[in-house]
C-alpha cells in the first residue's frame, strides 16, 4: 500500500512538473502575443524633411523660418543608447540692415540665408532595442555648429555667428520612431522635434549709434541666446545586425 502510494505520488510530482515547464518558460507575454518585439538592427541612416522654425529676433536680421532637410546615422551603442550624428540644412533668408538710418528706411531687404546645422550626441530609445506596437519613443541630446551658408557682412557690420558665420549650438529633443516590422522591418518612419540652442550675436552699431535711434535697446546684450525649434518626419532604412 505504501509503495503503491509512493508510486502514485511520484508519478503526480513527475506530471506537475511536467505541466509547470511550459509555464516556467513563460516569463511574461506569450512571444506571440507579445506587443514587444526586437529590433536587431544596430545602424541606420534617414532621410528627414521638415520646418525650421526660428526665435524671435530683436534687430530682425537672423535667419528666418524655413523648410529644412537633412541626414541622420544611428549606430546602437550599450543598452537603449544610440550614437547620433546629424546634418538638416534649411532654406531661410534674412533681412539687410544699415543702423545708421532712420528706422523707417534702414530695412534694405533680403538675402539667402540658408543655415546649416551639424551636431553629434546621443538617442535613448525609451522602450531599449524593442518596439512596443511597433513604436519607440525617444529621446536626444547633443552639441555641435549652426553656421551659415552664404556668410557675408552687411552693411551694417552684422554677420551671422560674430565674425565667423558659425556659433556654437545644443541640441535637446524627444520623437519616436515606427517599425513596421515584418519584411519590412528593414525600414522605419520617425518623428522628431529638436530645440537647436544657439546665441545670437550682433554688432556694437546695433546698439550704439551716434545720430539715429538704435536697432535695439542702449542696455541690450550683444550676444542673446535663442530656441530655435527643428519639427521633421524621416524615412530610415536599417542595416547591420
Amino acid at each position: 500500500m505504501k509503495r503503491t502510494t509512493l508510486v502514485t505520488n511520484g508519478m503526480l510530482a513527475i506530471a506537475l512538473l511536467a505541466a509547470a515547464a511550459p509555464l516556467a518558460a513563460q516569463v511574461g507575454y506569450d512571444p506571440a502575443k507579445s506587443p514587444y518585439h526586437d529590433v536587431p538592427w544596430r545602424q541606420g541612416l534617414t532621410f528627414v524633411a521638415g520646418w525650421y522654425n526660428a526665435a524671435i529676433d530683436p534687430a530682425g536680421v537672423a535667419p528666418r523660418s524655413a523648410p529644412m532637410y537633412g541626414l541622420r546615422y544611428d549606430l546602437q551603442l550599450a543598452g537603449p543608447a544610440q550614437l547620433t550624428i546629424r546634418s538638416a540644412a534649411t532654406a531661410s533668408k534674412r533681412h539687410l540692415l544699415d543702423p545708421r538710418q532712420p528706422k523707417a528706411t534702414r530695412m534694405l531687404g533680403e538675402v539667402a540665408a540658408p543655415l546649416l546645422l551639424t551636431d553629434i550626441g546621443l538617442t535613448l530609445n525609451l522602450t531599449g532595442q524593442r518596439s512596443w506596437h511597433g513604436l519607440v519613443p525617444l529621446v536626444q541630446f547633443g552639441a555641435g555648429i549652426a553656421s551659415d551658408l552664404k556668410p557675408a557682412t552687411d552693411v551694417g557690420n552684422y554677420k551671422f555667428g560674430g565674425t565667423s558665420g558659425t556659433t556654437f549650438a545644443l541640441s535637446l529633443g524627444t520623437g519616436v520612431r515606427y517599425v513596421p516590422g515584418g519584411r519590412f522591418n528593414r525600414w522605419e518612419v520617425r518623428g522628431d522635434v529638436t530645440d537647436y540652442l544657439f546665441a545670437l550675436k550682433y554688432p556694437g552699431s546695433y546698439i550704439s549709434t551716434p545720430t539715429t535711434p538704435s536697432v535695439l535697446k542702449p542696455d541690450a546684450s550683444a550676444s542673446s541666446w535663442r530656441h530655435n525649434a527643428g519639427l521633421t518626419l524621416g524615412l530610415t532604412y536599417r542595416f547591420l545586425r
